[in-house]
């Protein structure tokens, strides 16, 4: 699976920073890409918002990367969306997918509510010379948004506000006809000041504490209270409107303020998947396993879970 695209409004990340307000942050606006991730396998619609969701988020942590190495979201969780993984290869590769039981796929199920309980995990290889860094965050009915911001605030104590949206606009198929593809956006925001007393936030509440324990209340800092606002007013259709380039939307929100954007970082939608790694990873199993492995037809066939490229190995290329 592979999708080039120019620098252009779409499939790409553009950081920017608004110093009179110490932020500095990243937009992305992604189209093909993402809906290549998604339409790859006929997701259910809340399954594919929620994957569009991760992509996003893994687009906007892992193009961050100062490195080349690899960042990875996976949920594991309770609910009808069971896990969800996003892999994101610096610095401008991204592959994901759903695992879901249609089943439970209800009616009026909310985005929360499908992704259910249990815990978001945020991973950065930095390649085999270096030791992996592994985040953990609990999601406990919230969303991506407020999960990774909760991250945000437990692990780097970093103020941020992280906008999130995926939804289908109608595109024009190349011969004239228009039809419905996915289009993901998000913008993140971070505060940044140079000085340290100015990052302080009030303490996570310790849960156990008795009752009419006095919690310490820190003030927030009045230049990251107007910068959070401006963010929380951006709405969905904003960031997956095709006609609005992330510059445009930068320029609305801080105009005021006066905002700097760097050059665009274009994003592909690429898997890993080869036959030369399907080969590798079946060596890794007994010669009776593989031997197990061999269908009706006389060969081993393999479906990439990312992209669903389909392999099909006969036996004597897997040494049987």
């Amino acid at each position: 699976m592979a999708t080039d695209t120019l620098a252009g409004p779409d499939d790409r990340v553009l950081p920017f920073t608004v110093e009179t307000l110490d932020v500095r942050g990243r937009t992305a606006r992604l189209g093909p890409v993402v809906d290549t991730i998604l339409t790859g396998h006929a997701y259910p619609d809340i399954v594919s918002e929620l994957l569009g969701q991760a992509v996003t988020l893994a687009v906007l942590l892992g193009s961050a990367l100062k490195f080349e190495g690899r960042f990875q979201l996976q949920t594991r969780t309770d609910g009808p969306v069971g896990m969800v993984v996003v892999d994101f290869e610096a610095p401008d590769r991204v592959r994901g997918y759903a695992n879901y039981e249609r089943e439970r796929l209800v009616e009026g199920l909310t985005l929360p509510a499908a992704l259910g309980k249990g815990q978001l995990g945020l991973t950065v290889d930095q390649g085999p010379e270096m030791s992996r860094y592994q985040g953990i965050v609990a999601l406990d009915g919230q969303g991506f948004e407020a999960a990774a911001q909760q991250y945000f605030k437990q692990s780097e104590q970093i103020p941020t506000r992280i906008r999130l949206a995926v939804g289908r606009v109608l595109h024009p198929d190349g011969s004239g006809a228009m039809r419905p593809g996915w289009r993901a956006g998000g913008i993140m925001a971070r505060f940044m000041p140079t000085s340290p007393e100015r990052l302080r936030q009030a303490d996570l509440h310790p849960g156990d504490a008795p009752e009419g324990s006095a919690i310490l209340d820190e003030q927030e800092d009045d230049a990251w209270r107007e910068a959070r606002a401006l963010v929380e007013t951006v709405e969905d259709h904003e960031l997956i409107d095709p006609t609005l380039e992330s510059e445009a939307l930068l320029y609305r929100l801080f105009h005021e303020n006066g905002v700097r954007v760097f050059d665009a970082e274009p994003i592909h939608a690429r898997c890993r998947c080869s036959r030369d790694r399907i080969l590798a990873m079946l060596q890794s199993f007994s010669v009776d396993d593989r031997r197990a492995m061999i269908a009706d037809d006389g060969a081993i066939a393999v479906t990439c879970e990312f992209c669903s490229t389909r392999y099909v190995i006969p036996p004597a290329e897997a040494d049987l």
